[in-house]
């Protein structure tokens, strides 16, 4: 069902019963998967693919040119998954040459208003991403991630599973799998015990990656840290999860509690 007044280009892929509301554009190399809907005054262009039962919600502008002063127009890619959320005003940008040429969002994610996905972003599955949230280009946010409204995150900077974000802050530093990170200029304040109880882990692996935290945090020296505590924890795969957080990008700073 696609209403008059849109304009939809005859090269664009608009998969079966696709919704396309009034005064929306759909460039030409576009696709739309099943059940796509576009509520109203929707912009879509770029070598965009949007995957089955994701809602776009009005004024939001989707697959425009990155704001990247160093993109000189070369071919890029967005891929949006399935069963997103996308609300009004909400801005995702394909990639550049600088970091793939292609920005990938996941499946079950809500976007809430004004959120913008920079350039080569990587965002993974039931993310949330409240009001006025802007990522930074190249930035990684991994599965089941929750940042507050109005806070902000560096390009380049990576956030770890089920981490969650309070609102206003400012993401310099990569947050840990599971952690809880605030402040104007981001801090760990704890593990997010909550989320993780709530996807059922075993209560004695939750206490036991608590107990790690503290271990892992107890300098500044975050891997004189680590190798005390290597194989201490050979059987918990949530403190495996951190540590090969910490240890894969050891040129990013991590984010790590205020100091006492």
């Amino acid at each position: 069902m696609i209403n008059n007044s849109s304009v939809i280009d005859k090269k664009a892929k608009i998969s079966k019963n696709v919704k396309i509301g009034p005064f929306c554009y759909v460039g030409p190399n576009v696709e739309l998967s099943e059940n796509v809907e576009l509520i109203s005054n929707v912009h879509i262009e770029g070598n965009t693919k949007v995957g089955k039962g994701t809602k776009i919600f009005p004024f939001a502008s989707i697959g425009t040119a990155p704001q990247d002063l160093k993109y000189k127009g070369e071919s890029n890619s967005l891929e949006i998954g399935e069963n997103n959320m996308i609300r009004e005003y909400v801005t995702i940008n394909p990639g550049t040459s600088g970091g793939g040429s292609k920005t990938i969002v996941g499946n079950n994610c809500l976007f809430m208003i004004s959120a913008h996905i920079a350039h080569d972003c990587r965002v993974g599955d039931n993310v949330v991403i409240a009001n006025n949230v802007p990522l930074g280009g190249h930035a990684t946010i991994e599965d089941s991630v929750v940042i507050g409204g109005n806070s902000a995150v560096q390009q380049f900077t990576r956030i770890g599973r089920l981490a969650m974000i309070g609102g206003m802050t400012g993401v310099l530093k990569d947050v840990i799998p599971f952690g809880l990170s605030f402040g104007n200029r981001n801090y760990l304040q704890g593990i997010n015990l909550i989320g993780l109880r709530r996807k059922k882990y075993e209560n004695k692996k939750i206490m036991e990656l608590n107990d790690a935290y503290s271990k892992i945090f107890s300098s500044n020296n975050l891997q004189e840290n680590l190798s005390k505590i290597n194989g201490e924890y050979k059987e918990n795969e949530l403190i495996k999860e951190v540590i090969n957080f910490i240890e894969k990008d050891k040129k990013r700073p991590i984010c790590t509690p205020l100091s006492k």
